[in-house]
């Protein structure tokens, strides 16, 4: 019976990449593997001949003999690949195959790396509104997990070392069959590592790090806010054997000010005036970061009136022009009038109702609005 094209048995293109023909393979062999089929000879040759197809396709010389004579070129009977299904280890091509997903490394292959990168870690560090619109130099103290000065991160007490892991040789996995699958997990000996440390340090108990109180300069730009994030490089926790250490992240936040509000590059401000200078209208001082500036309050005032100090705001970090500060206007009502000031006021109301209601526009619209609502309800 004339043998079916090897990549329509794994039904991929005979462009497909490596990890396309592992992948068509994995599907195959759990659909048909004789573990999960028992005697159904169907499956049985379905799975040869799953397998015969990757054998090949996954041979970079076989693959190339195939693609020039077909399977004249890889036939055990002409010399070619040899060996069938017979002699296939399912272990070992599933520990091929499969060892992407559960993290393994085939037989022989190379051991794990025992070094990693330190953990980065994360502060929260307050400022006042004036030093995150400005910029400062703060001096922080971090705990973090430091490389042992007795040992030097080995782990080991001084004039020893670590030793090769007799679980894993060195390896760092093991193998473990479970079922008809033969896979590679992390050595719970030494944790991956490849290596063990029989008489560890005093000062570490064999961790290779200690917990210490950093302080650290960092350096505030101007113009930073709410939520930005200050990296310095190599702060964070120590790497374990030997590798590099994480960053630190400052995470900026900025304390309630009592006077201004930011939004963005703007900054805000209420500004209390006497209903005597919104009328008549007035020059006042009013706060900046900066230092204090003239605000002109102009006759008529009325309350909520927003004025625009330009370039009194903040400078952004990330660049662009610079921000203003807006002065929002709060007539007060005055308190704790004597007899004399509130005859004064009388009077003062009297002669404005001679007026009639050119002294109080918005007052005047607001009832007629209000006298109109009322007689669509009717």
């Amino acid at each position: 019976m004339a043998k079916r094209d090897y990549y329509d048995v794994l039904g991929v293109g005979r462009d497909a990449p490596e990890a396309d023909v592992k992948k068509a393979y994995r599907r195959l062999a759990m659909k048909y593997h004789p573990d999960r089929n028992p005697d159904d000879v169907r499956a049985e040759e379905k799975f040869k001949e799953a397998t015969e197809a990757y054998k090949v396709l996954t041979d970079e010389d076989k693959r190339r003999t195939y693609d020039r004579f077909g399977h004249a070129g890889v036939d055990a009977s002409a010399g070619g690949m040899g060996g069938g299904f017979e002699n296939t280890s399912f272990g070992d091509i599933f520990s091929d195959v499969f060892g992407d997903i559960f993290g393994g490394a085939s037989a022989g292959g190379r051991a794990r790396t025992s070094a990693h990168r330190g953990a980065d870690l994360r502060y929260a560090l307050d400022l006042d509104l004036e030093q995150a619109v400005i910029g400062d130099t703060i001096e922080i103290k971090v705990p973090v997990l430091s490389a042992c000065d007795k040992c030097d991160g080995s782990g080991a007490k001084s004039g020893t070392g670590p030793s090769t892991c007799p679980d894993c040789k060195g390896a760092g996995q093991i193998r473990v069959a479970q079922g008809f699958f033969s896979l590679q997990q992390t050595c719970p000996r030494c944790r991956g590592a490849g290596q063990v440390i029989k008489d560890p340090c005093g000062n570490c108990g064999g961790a290779g790090r200690v917990e210490k109180r950093k302080t650290l300069s960092v350096k505030i730009p101007g113009g930073v806010d709410v939520g930005d994030r200050i990296r310095l490089a190599g702060e964070g926790e120590a790497g374990i054997n030997g590798g590099p250490s994480g960053d630190l992240y400052v995470q900026i936040e900025v304390r309630e000010h009592p006077i201004f509000r930011r939004d963005g590059k703007n900054l805000y401000c209420e500004v209390p005036i006497s209903f005597v200078d919104a009328a008549l209208g007035g020059d006042l001082e009013v706060p900046t970061l900066a230092g204090r500036v003239k605000l002109k309050i102009p006759s008529e005032t009325q309350t909520g009136k927003l004025f625009r100090l330009r370039g009194k705001g903040v400078t952004p970090v990330r660049g662009g022009g610079v921000g203003d500060l807006l002065c929002r206007i709060l007539v007060e009502t005055p308190v704790k009038l004597s007899d004399k000031q509130k005859k004064l006021l009388k009077d003062f109301r009297t002669s404005l109702a001679e007026g009639g209601s050119k002294h109080s526009p918005q007052e005047s619209s607001w009832f007629k609005s209000v006298k109109d609502f009322f007689d669509r309800l009717r």
